[in-house]
C-alpha cells in the first residue's frame, strides 16, 4: 500500500482528459458548438484539471464555491481551497449560452480546443472583492490583479472533458510529469515523504541549500518548475530547465531529486499561492513544500514571511501536505559558507544575497556573478542567453 499522501478530497485523483480512443470524435462535436476563448491562465487551469493536479475540481467554479473561496478559502462542500479557479468571458457571448448547454473552450491565442463544458451557471463576480481577499490588493500593478481585473464580466461554471494537454508535453517530454507518473516515480524511488520545491527561477545557491536542508530530513526532493506564462523579464523555461539540470548534475547525490514541470501560470499571490502550491503537490505526492522568503510574492506587496504564517491559520485536516518553512538564505563570509538567519548569527556586512532583479542585471551586462551567490556551471548557461539577447 502507498504510504504517499492521498490526493486532496481523499478520494484519488481526478483526471479530466478524455482517453485518447475518445478525443477525436469530441473534437469533432466541438466544431458545432459554441466556442469560449481563454485567456493563457483559463489555458492554464484546464491543463491543470486535465492532468488531475486540480484533484478533486471537476471543472469551473460556480458562484458559491468563488465566493467561498475568495472570503474563507472552503468550498461550498467545506473542503479546502484558498484561489478561484474560473472561466470569465464577454456578457455578449454569456447571454448567447444557455444553462446547460455545451460549449467549446479553446486557447485564445492559438485557438485549438481543449476542452468541452456543459454550462451549468452564469454569475458576475465582484472582482475587487476577489483581488482584495485573494491578493490583499486591488492594485493594477500587481500582475496578478490585473489579471483578475482585465477578465470578461460573466463567469461560466460547469463541468469539463479535456480533449488536451496543449504543447507541454511534446515541447517539455522529459519534463512533463503528471500527478499520476510523479506518485509512481517516488514510489519507485522507494520515497514515501517527499518535499517539493516550487521554482519559476533558475536557481542559484541559496535555492540549492533550501532543496539540501529538505533532502537531510526527506527522502527526496521534486524540483517543479514553473512551465507556464511568466511575468516579462523571467528566464524562459528552457533556459532554466539546463541550469537547474547543470547544478543537478555537478552538485547534488544522484538520486536524491527529480526535476519536473508543470503547466501552472502564477498568479503572485503570495500566502495564498503557497497554499494552492501546497495543495497542488498533495496531489503529486509531496507530503512537504519547501517555503522560504516572499513564496510566490512580487514586489513589497507580502512581507518576507507571510507564506509561513498563513500555514498556521488552516484548520486540523485542511491540507496534508505541510510546509517545510526556511528562514532567508545567503553566503555568509564569516561562517565562510551558506547559513540562515536562524543558524547565521553574523551582520548584514557577512552577507552574500543578491536579488533576482540584480542578478539579471549583473547578466545583462556580463558583469562578474559571485561564486558564493551562483554556481558557475549554472552561470555560464545563463550569461549565454543573455547574451543571445544583446546578439538578437
Amino acid at each position: 500500500m502507498s504510504k504517499l499522501v492521498e490526493p486532496h478530497g481523499g478520494e484519488g485523483l481526478k483526471i479530466l482528459l478524455l482517453p485518447q480512443a475518445e478525443r477525436a470524435e469530441e473534437r469533432e462535436r466541438a466544431r458545432n458548438l459554441k466556442k469560449v476563448p481563454m485567456t493563457s491562465r483559463e489555458v492554464s487551469d484546464t491543463l491543470m484539471m486535465a492532468m488531475g493536479a486540480y484533484t478533486p475540481l471537476d471543472g469551473f467554479m460556480g458562484e458559491a464555491d468563488w465566493r467561498g473561496v475568495c472570503l474563507d478559502m472552503q468550498l461550498q462542500n467545506g473542503l479546502f481551497w484558498p484561489i478561484p479557479i474560473t472561466l470569465s468571458c464577454e456578457r455578449g457571448l454569456a447571454e448567447r449560452i444557455h444553462i446547460e448547454e455545451e460549449v467549446a473552450l479553446v486557447d485564445g491565442e492559438s485557438d485549438e480546443v481543449l476542452a468541452i463544458m456543459e454550462v451549468t451557471e452564469k454569475y458576475s463576480p465582484d472582482r475587487l472583492l476577489e483581488c482584495e481577499h485573494v491578493y490583499r490588493t486591488a492594485d493594477r500593478a500587481h500582475p496578478g490583479v490585473e489579471k483578475v481585473l482585465d477578465q470578461g464580466p460573466v463567469n461560466l461554471a460547469g463541468r469539463v472533458n479535456c480533449l488536451s494537454e496543449g504543447v507541454y508535453p511534446e515541447r517539455y517530454p522529459e519534463l512533463y510529469i503528471r500527478p499520476a507518473e510523479a506518485r509512481a516515480l517516488f514510489l519507485e524511488n522507494g520515497w514515501s515523504r517527499v518535499a517539493a520545491f516550487q521554482t519559476r527561477n533558475p536557481m542559484q545557491r541559496a535555492h540549492e541549500h533550501l532543496v539540501k536542508i529538505a533532502i537531510e530530513v526527506t527522502d527526496g526532493v521534486f524540483i517543479h518548475q514553473v512551465l507556464g506564462k511568466l511575468k516579462p523579464g523571467d528566464i524562459p523555461a528552457d533556459v532554466r530547465t539546463r541550469a537547474i539540470q547543470a547544478m543537478i548534475d555537478h552538485y547534488f547525490v544522484p538520486g536524491t531529486v527529480i526535476q519536473a514541470g508543470y503547466p501552472i501560470e502564477m498568479r503572485y499571490a503570495g500566502p495564498r499561492e503557497a497554499l494552492f502550491h501546497a495543495l497542488i503537490r498533495q496531489n503529486y505526492g509531496c507530503s512537504h513544500l519547501i517555503v522560504g522568503r516572499d513564496h510566490a510574492g512580487v514586489g513589497n506587496y507580502y512581507g518576507p514571511f507571510d507564506a509561513h504564517h498563513v500555514f498556521d491559520t488552516l484548520w486540523d485536516g485542511a491540507l496534508h501536505t505541510r510546509a517545510l518553512k526556511i528562514d532567508i538564505t545567503f553566503f555568509c563570509r564569516k561562517c565562510f559558507g551558506m547559513a540562515t538567519g536562524k543558524t547565521c548569527p553574523h551582520g548584514e556586512e557577512h552577507r552574500i544575497h543578491i536579488s533576482g532583479t540584480e542578478q539579471r542585471a549583473m547578466l545583462a551586462e556580463d558583469a562578474p556573478v559571485p561564486r558564493e551567490f551562483g554556481r558557475p556551471e549554472v552561470i555560464e548557461i545563463l550569461r549565454e542567453y543573455y547574451r543571445s539577447l544583446q546578439d538578437a
